[in-house]
């Protein structure tokens, strides 16, 4: 009876040596998972309670000279591409390419020896109409014609008359001669060049005085006014450069919301050419009381702008409203005040309530 008993004994006794195992490993297990559990806490509230270092400054009201940065073309103030109104063959040419012209210069020939030969004939036939005129009007005076008849050779007259001054005008455009006096570029042709009104012989740029042309945003568009002064620069020069508003476009352009303006420079040195770029300083309206905060400190957001003050050794975030940038400050319309501490650095990774510690500039 007793060894029957012997095995059953021995099962029981393995089972609770394995459920005395299981349940030690369980309890082990239970601790270490715990015990990271407090560690990972311990260093999360730590993190919390640290304060994150930034820099920061203490907003004072300022002024501001709010000066608008642009970018715009410059153009010469006439010019104009020489070409003939007849066609025909360039008898001279009486111009060097790249020397200066003045108004009423002629500068090529073409020949006219047809149109020559044409009022010569058109002369004749008006001199006759006029002698016929001149009869039929005597005739007229002793009732031997009719007034009738002394119209129609009245109107040969005329009509011979009108046709040598036609002759006349297409004689004066073999000569072409410069509309306003500037210097003259490249020419394309030479002595014996059949040219056609579609031929462009040379351009010819007045340089004295120069066309600035640029677009302000349409905010700006009210304190923009005639006579108003500006000064820019060109590549490659740190020269500067003034010139004086003389026209403002009389409505916004819709596609863009800008207004567009232009500005007359002088150049007498001849310094500065057409179709090159120009980077324009525009003077507004001074801001005597004003908010202005580094470029850093704002961040670009969905609706808007935004960016972090201290308040209690946190950071708080505030959404501003900007107007003119330079480049390093902006100047802002609205949520700042005087005395507020704007923090400059490590912005990106602040959030509303961080704790800071502020290293004022």
């Amino acid at each position: 009876m007793l060894l029957s008993l012997f095995p059953f004994v021995m099962k029981i006794k393995y089972i609770v040596y394995a459920i005395l195992i299981l349940g030690s490993g369980s309890f082990i297990a239970y601790r270490i998972i715990e015990n990271k559990t407090t560690e990972g806490n311990s260093t999360e509230k730590s993190a919390k309670n640290k304060a994150m270092t930034v820099s920061g400054m203490v907003v004072h009201l300022q002024t501001f000279d709010n000066n608008l940065s642009l970018s715009g073309s410059i153009e010469a103030n006439e010019q104009v591409e020489i070409r003939s109104e007849v066609s025909g063959i360039v008898e001279s040419i009486n111009f060097k390419e790249g020397s200066s012209v003045s108004t009423g210069q002629l500068l090529f020939k073409v020949n006219d020896i047809e149109l020559r030969a044409q009022l010569a004939q058109a002369k004749t036939k008006q001199g006759l109409a006029a002698e016929n005129e001149r009869r039929a009007n005597l005739l007229l005076q002793k009732e031997a014609i009719s007034q009738e008849e002394y119209d129609v050779a009245r109107a040969d007259f005329k009509s011979a008359q009108a046709q040598t001054q036609l002759i006349n005008a297409q004689i004066a455009k073999t000569s072409i001669r410069a509309p306003f006096s500037g210097k003259i570029g490249l020419r394309s042709i030479s002595p014996g060049t059949y040219v056609t009104p579609m031929v462009m012989v040379a351009n010819l740029v007045n340089t004295g005085k120069l066309k600035i042309t640029f677009s302000i945003p349409e905010k700006y568009a009210a304190q923009i006014k005639n006579n108003a002064d500006l000064s820019f620069t060109v590549a490659g020069s740190s020269q500067k450069y003034n010139a004086t508003v003389y026209a403002i476009e009389p409505s916004v352009a819709t596609a863009t919301r800008t207004l567009q303006v232009r500005a007359l420079a002088d150049n007498k040195e001849g310094k500065l050419l057409p179709g090159t770029f120009a980077n324009i300083e525009l003077p507004l309206e001074i801001i005597k009381e004003a908010i202005v905060v580094p470029t850093e400190a704002i961040i670009p957001v969905q609706n808007g702008k935004k960016l972090f003050i201290a308040r209690n050794g946190k950071a708080q975030e505030v959404m501003v409203e900007t107007a003119t940038r330079t480049d390093a400050s902006i100047l802002v319309l609205s949520g700042l005040k005087a005395g507020d501490t704007v923090l400059t650095s490590g912005v990106m990774s602040l959030k509303s309530d961080s704790k800071v510690k502020v290293n004022l500039k």
